[in-house]
C-alpha cells in the first residue's frame, strides 16, 4: 500500500495526514496567520512518530485550492520544496471536494444525497460546487466557479433536490442567496481536513494522477489582478 503525507492551509487551520499501512494519522491545528510558523514543525512531529522519513512517502497530496491566496502559496511552496529534497511526486486535491468527503463522513450520506460546497471568496461572491454523496468518492454536479452566490441557488442541480437530500457545508453558506437554499443541514464551520484529502489522494495516486513538484499549480479561480483589488480594498 502507498504512503502519503497530505497537507492543507486553505483556510486558518493547519491540517497535515499519514496513510501509511491503510492506517491514518492526522493533526489539525486551527492557527489563523501562524501557517509559516506551524507547518513545517507539524510535519516533522507526524512523520518522526510514525518512525519514517520523507525518503518513505510515495507522494504528497496538498490541497491546491480555491481557499485563502495566502495559505495557498504557503501549501504550495512547502509541498514543492519537500518534494523536491525526496524526489517524489505531488498530488494536488481540490479544497471543495476534499471538503464534500469531509461531509459524507460527518453527516453518513449515501449516493442520492447532494453536497453543496460554498467558501467566501469575499467581495460578495463564492467559490462553489455540487458533489453527490457517493462514498468515498464524489462526483462533481456543479463544475468548481468563483463567482455570485444566485449561481448556486439558480443552478438545476439544486433546485430539483429534495430538502431531505441536500446538504450544504462551507462559510460561503452565509450569504443571503445560499441561506435562502433548504437543506437537511448546513456547517458553515466545515473546513477541507487532510485526513478526507488522503481518500482522494489514495485514489488519484492508484490512477497515476500525480505530478512533478515543479508542474504542480494552485487554483484560485479568481485571477491576480481581482486579488490586487481586494487587498486595496481591505487597506
Amino acid at each position: 500500500m502507498s504512503t502519503i503525507l497530505a497537507v492543507d492551509t486553505s483556510s486558518e487551520a493547519c491540517s497535515i495526514a499519514l496513510s501509511r499501512n491503510g492506517e491514518i494519522t492526522s493533526e489539525f491545528v486551527l492557527a489563523p496567520r501562524q501557517h509559516t510558523q506551524r507547518l513545517l514543525p507539524m510535519i516533522d512531529q507526524l512523520l518522526v512518530s510514525q518512525g519514517i522519513t520523507l525518503g518513505d512517502l510515495d507522494a504528497i497530496a496538498y490541497g491546491r485550492g480555491p481557499g485563502s491566496f495566502t495559505g495557498l502559496r504557503i501549501c504550495l511552496g512547502v509541498v514543492q520544496g519537500l518534494a523536491f529534497s525526496a524526489n517524489i511526486p505531488v498530488i494536488p486535491v481540490s479544497t471543495l471536494k476534499t471538503m464534500a468527503v469531509g461531509a459524507i463522513r460527518q453527516f453518513s450520506l449515501s449516493g442520492d444525497d447532494r453536497v453543496l460546497v460554498a467558501l467566501d471568496a469575499r467581495m460578495n461572491e463564492i467559490y462553489g460546487a455540487v458533489y453527490t454523496g457517493d462514498t468515498p468518492l464524489p462526483s462533481e454536479l456543479v463544475s468548481e466557479f468563483v463567482g455570485a452566490p444566485e449561481q448556486l441557488s439558480e443552478c438545476p442541480q439544486i433546485l430539483d433536490v429534495p430538502a431531505a437530500k441536500l446538504i450544504k457545508v462551507g462559510a460561503g453558506c452565509h450569504y443571503e442567496a445560499v441561506q435562502a437554499i433548504d437543506t437537511r443541514h448546513e456547517d458553515q464551520a466545515l473546513l477541507a481536513r487532510a485526513e478526507d484529502m488522503l481518500i482522494l489522494a489514495d485514489a488519484a495516486f492508484a490512477q497515476g494522477e500525480f505530478v512533478a513538484a515543479e508542474d504542480t499549480q494552485p487554483v484560485y479561480l479568481r485571477d491576480s489582478v481581482a486579488w490586487k483589488k481586494r487587498e486595496r480594498i481591505r487597506r
